[in-house]
């Protein structure tokens, strides 16, 4: 029973590792991993002695939100976050937070993601650009053509950034009502740069390895319980 809870739990994994190895080339994308526990049978009350079940079981995913590395594109549509934040942008079905910071222009010179979300102002409308003029963004985040200010980027940050639930594969939205974004104060943006995804595919590669092969484990351990029940069983009918 601990084996096939085991190999369960190692089938999980893998679904979370194709998952990860899959975005590992998402600017910005943030890699999901396991926490396991074991679970207990309801006979945990039983006196000393007895022949407890415990099952390792992942008991849930959590968001790893480490930064990836900051790489130079010279793209001035591109836009990487040095520290904690996360860009808004407008959705039909309302705010999303994400780290991927490859934009680009709309043909009305609208600054939106590639799924066509339109990158958020601190006033929280969408930010218009002349599409005729070269765009200039500051650290700070304010948004200049010509040496006018047009707009500020709306950097976020939030005291619990776990109240964060995945939405696709490289947006977030609130899942706690009571938590409010903040402005992200430590956040610092850089022009012409990506931020590469925090899950890189030679951790991949050594993660697949030592899953499989604790699955191979449990697999075996499987057949060698089959096996003795199958001698036990003949055993008694000789008897």
């Amino acid at each position: 029973m601990a084996a096939a809870s085991g190999m369960r739990s190692r089938m999980e994994s893998l679904d979370l590792l194709a998952n990860n190895m899959a975005n590992s080339s998402a600017p910005g994308f943030k890699a999901d991993r396991e926490f396991y526990n074991l679970y207990i049978s309801a006979d945990a009350d039983a006196p000393a002695g007895s022949n407890l079940m415990s099952e390792p079981v992942v008991q849930k995913h959590w968001t790893d939100f480490a930064q990836g590395a900051l790489s130079t594109t010279d793209n001035p549509l591109d836009l990487a976050i040095a520290g904690k934040g996360f860009f808004a942008v407008n959705s039909p079905g309302g705010t999303l937070f994400t780290r991927d910071g490859s934009f680009k222009l709309s043909p009305d010179g609208n600054i939106q993601t590639s799924e066509g979300y339109a990158l958020r102002g601190q006033d929280g409308k969408a930010i218009h650009v002349d599409t005729t003029k070269p765009i200039e963004i500051g650290s700070d985040g304010m948004v200049r053509q010509e040496g006018l200010d047009i707009a500020h980027v709306d950097l976020v940050d939030f005291p619990d950034v776990h109240a964060l639930a995945k939405h696709g594969q490289n947006y977030f939205q609130l899942s706690v009502t009571d938590i409010k974004p903040t402005p992200a104060a430590q956040a610092e943006l850089q022009q012409g740069k990506l931020e590469a995804a925090n899950y890189q595919p030679a951790e991949s590669a050594v993660r697949l390895v030592t899953v499989m092969r604790q699955f191979e484990i449990l697999q075996r351990a499987m057949t060698v319980g089959s096996d003795m029940n199958k001698k036990a069983i003949e055993d008694v009918a000789r008897v």
